[in-house]
């Protein structure tokens, strides 16, 4: 997965439509998650698409598979992922995820729909980085 100061760049350098159709790239990327693990358990609410995201860890370091049923959407659960894949849970808990988020100002490149869910996203990465962590 690429970081996400490598996505920034490349977004930076777009404008319009290569940038969706850049997140769209990043959706595809995401590894594959299991159709199994597509439960109401792993559903982040207030999406308007819907978004899975199972959290799995390897000691100490965060992974997380997710998905999403509209491409746009799934590219910035990949840009939210990018931020956290396999960082240490403690680095997670303590970072500001909105923050490494705001170069990309999605709030004013998508519509409020597209990215209504990104703040439950956020709070469930952090959430399980806590639990981790503690």
């Amino acid at each position: 997965m690429r970081t996400l100061d490598d996505i920034h760049e490349e977004y930076d350098f777009l404008e319009g439509d290569e940038r969706y159709r850049l997140l769209i790239e990043l959706g595809r990327e995401l590894e594959d998650m299991p159709a199994a693990l597509k439960t109401d358990a792993t559903l982040v609410r207030g999406c308007s698409a819907q978004v899975w995201v199972y959290p799995t860890a390897d000691g100490d370091r965060l992974h997380f598979l997710a998905d999403s049923n509209a491409a746009i959407t799934k590219g910035i659960v990949a840009l939210v992922i990018s931020a956290v894949q396999d960082k240490p849970a403690a680095e997670v808990a303590q970072m500001d995820i909105a923050g490494a988020l705001e170069p990309f100002d999605l709030r004013n490149q998508l519509s409020s729909n597209r990215t209504q869910g990104v703040p439950n996203m956020i709070a469930l990465v952090k959430e399980h980085a806590a639990r981790i962590e503690s």
